[in-house]
């Protein structure tokens, strides 16, 4: 997966957008619903080499992954509980729109439930 990818990929979904509160080299994709507060879900330096993203991922599954793919460990900078830094290279990319979306779900989930359904959300099983 390549970064004009990483990007389609982080923006298809509802009330996700792009923003560099880190600077111009950081992609921050962030979800917001209308009139609410803004939450990241991926950080992503799209010029960087390997190509990385930062994802949001529920503790146990982080540690699965970290534990079945040697591209993903836990993110630098961010809580290592909950957030992991995936290498793009080599990973299918099925698995990486699963993870981008499983990010997305997590930090939807925390939002009020107003703004969940602004969003039109569909809850982390997809029902």
């Amino acid at each position: 997966m390549d970064a004009a990818e990483v990007k389609r990929v982080c923006l298809q979904f509802p009330g996700a957008y792009e923003d560099f509160p880190f600077g111009p080299e950081s992609s921050v994709f962030k979800v917001q619903a209308s009139g609410g507060k803004a939450k990241m879900f991926a950080l992503c330096a799209l010029d960087g080499e390997p190509l990385t993203i930062s994802l949001k991922c529920e503790p146990e599954l982080a540690q699965q992954l970290r534990a079945a793919h040697p591209q993903i460990n836990g993110a630098w900078h961010m809580n290592k509980t909950h957030w992991n830094s995936v290498v793009l290279h080599g990973l299918e990319d099925g698995l990486v729109r699963d993870l981008v979306e499983d990010s997305y779900d997590l930090v939807v989930a925390s939002l009020p439930a107003r703004d969940r359904a602004s969003l039109a959300w569909k809850g982390l099983a997809g029902g």
